[in-house]
């Protein structure tokens, strides 16, 4: 029988055997709870740094695709306004994608400071800014204009949306049909020019237009023009031109683009236009001449002006265009011009206080005893307020030198004693006329705007004047059988009227609307903004035609009787007030921006980024 082998078994049998079981089991549980715990810890950390190298290759980028992550697309930079604004009111983390997405359009210094936050959330290297800091853009800042608003009320977003097919309506005609010209005839389908623009074709209406389809956001109209001043608007010719007029549209309209967009072509193009106009301050007093040959310097006043005296409106608007050129170009001769005919004006002998229409550029002495703020006179004023609001409020001599203005006018303030209209009276002395202008319309914002920093026994009265004769000029339009107001009416037998047909005509001119635009701006009365629609549906209605607008020849007539001609105003002046009207008051807010004569939106000077 076979023996099998006997094994010796410990005196700890079964249980010995059990508990070394249990160690290595436990110790396998350990090592796993490690393993999963260290996993819970540095595997994100891992992805981080995986991020971190590829924020350090493009951060710009990275930040925006985290951001994304968290928030749906948002449209681009030109679509719709209103439904941005929409999307960002509803959710705080779409606002933070927009802001990412507009640096991207700006100078990389604006992402950096984006992007500083998560930065140092995610423990990203400091190089890593500094990359992004140095790298090189050829983008312009983002405008001011082209930052989001706020949402408009529907009804409201429909008028404005009105007012830019307007605006698409009356470009539209101009591009087809009298493209590099100065204006169109609508009917004649072909271009017209005025006197004003001397013997050439520069493009007046292109000029005049771009801060408007701009503001409008009328990406393509925009596009085309911008093209058309950087290959074609050229000021090498030898023609006779206004100095006014140029300074108000080409130079106002050069200035106010580079201001909203920064575009270094239209800010070239305006400093050397402005030293173009400069020979025509060659005077022994420095007063301006009225007109200027672009060619060889030579300048003249207009033979129809009191015997070749110089006109106070003309000499008294170019200082907001002229101080911002020396802004922007570190040339101080713009600004030195201008303040020496500034000069003249506050030292020349003014009796009861008033500034007359004419004064000679040689004696310096007055040439007549005419005073209007309507034609001759109204800019003049109006430069020596907005001088001190684009100063950001510290051009102390022009404001003494407006409210002492309208001290002197206070006497010519009157209420009619018919319908007890107020309005500013003419003066040829000894005689006072009842006539108000289209022109002097503007009054009623230029006053509203002066309450603000006025002395305190001029506060109420401008309160007073700029509601009164905004009603006024609203009247003028209510009387007519088309509801669009004369150039010029009377408040002899009927107020607010006009008996003579030779002065019932309307040209587009913006005024009134501009009123009612400050009107609304400045008090927030719906009434302004329910009048400026009105005109707006007159114009619509009598003025529209196949290829864009015209003026009409007798307001009191209808069905109305064409003149032929869009003027390059019409889109500068009357569309942008209607349109801004329609808009929040963050779009060319009045805080920032001063509008010059031509409605041309110049920076308040240290409020804004030259």
């Amino acid at each position: 029988m076979a023996i099998l082998p006997v094994h010796r078994v410990s005196s700890g049998g079964r249980g010995g055997r059990h508990g070394r079981e249990k160690a290595i089991l436990l110790a396998i549980f350990i090592l796993f709870a490690i393993v999963c715990f260290g996993a819970f810890f540095f595997v994100p950390d891992f992805r981080d740094k995986l991020s971190v190298n590829s924020a350090m290759e493009n951060p710009v980028q990275a930040l925006v695709q985290r951001q994304e992550q968290v928030a749906p697309p948002i449209p681009d930079q030109h679509q719709e306004k209103g439904k941005r604004a929409n999307v960002q009111d509803e959710d705080p983390k779409i606002e933070s994608v927009l802001t990412v997405k507009a640096a991207l359009h700006g100078p990389l210094e604006t992402v950096a400071h984006v992007n500083m936050q998560e930065t140092k959330e995610k423990a990203i290297p400091d190089k890593v800014e500094q990359k992004v800091v140095a790298k090189e853009t050829t983008e312009p800042p983002v405008p001011e204009t082209k930052q989001v608003p706020k949402p408009l009320d529907a009804e409201i977003k429909k008028k404005q949306e009105f007012i830019v097919q307007m605006a698409k309506h009356a470009w539209k005609g101009y591009q087809t049909y009298a493209w590099g010209q100065n204006e169109l005839k609508p009917i004649s389908r072909v271009g017209h020019s005025a006197s004003i623009f001397g013997a050439s074709a520069m493009g007046a209406t292109i000029v005049d237009s771009l801060d408007t389809l701009y503001i409008m956001g009328l990406d393509e109209e925009y596009k085309k023009a911008r093209e058309w001043v950087a290959t074609s608007l050229n000021f090498d010719q030898g023609s006779t031109v206004s100095v006014f007029e140029i300074t108000i549209r080409f130079v106002g309209g050069l200035l106010s683009a580079y201001a909203l967009t920064k575009d270094e072509i239209y800010k070239a193009k305006a400093i050397e236009l402005g030293r173009k106009l400069l020979p025509a301050f060659n005077t022994p007093s420095g007063l301006s001449f009225a007109q200027v040959n672009l060619g060889n310097g030579g300048g003249r006043n207009w033979n129809w002006a009191s015997g070749g005296c110089s006109i106070l409106a003309e000499v008294g608007t170019m200082h907001l265009e002229f101080a911002y050129l020396s802004h922007i170009s570190g040339d101080p001769i713009f600004l030195k011009k201008v303040e020496q005919i500034r000069d003249v004006l506050e030292q020349t002998e003014r009796p009861n206080g008033l500034y007359y229409n004419y004064i000679h550029p040689s004696s310096k002495s007055w040439c007549n005893r005419h005073m209007s703020m309507g034609a001759l006179g109204d800019s003049f004023y109006e430069y020596l307020l907005k001088s001190y609001f684009q100063s950001n409020r510290t051009d102390m001599r022009a404001r003494r030198m407006y409210d002492n203005a309208m001290k002197a006018l206070e006497p010519l303030i009157i209420t009619s004693s018919g319908d007890h209209l107020m309005f500013i009276a003419e003066k040829r002395e000894p005689s006072v006329m009842n006539k108000m202008d289209h022109l002097a319309c503007f009054s009623a914002g230029m006053i509203a705007m002066g309450v603000k920093d006025a002395p305190a026994d001029l506060r109420d009265k401008y309160d007073n004047w700029s509601k009164g004769i905004v009603k006024t000029c609203h009247e003028s339009y209510e009387r007519t059988a088309s509801k669009i107001g004369p150039e010029s009416f009377y408040f002899d037998n009927r107020d607010a009227t006009c008996n003579n047909a030779k002065q019932r005509y309307y040209i587009l001119r913006p005024e009134v609307i501009e009123g009612y635009f400050y009107m609304w701006r400045l008090t927030k009365d719906p009434m302004y903004r329910q009048w400026g629609w009105e005109a707006a549906q007159a114009i619509e209605k009598h003025c529209r035609v196949d290829n864009g607008y015209s003026g009409i020849r007798d307001v009191d007539s209808v069905p109305v009787s064409h003149d032929d001609v869009q003027q390059s105003f019409f889109i500068a002046e009357t569309l942008k007030y209607l349109y801004l009207m329609f808009s929040d008051d963050d779009v060319i807010s009045l805080d920032k921006w001063v509008f010059n004569t031509e409605a041309h939106p110049l920076p308040v000077l240290g409020k804004m980024p030259s």
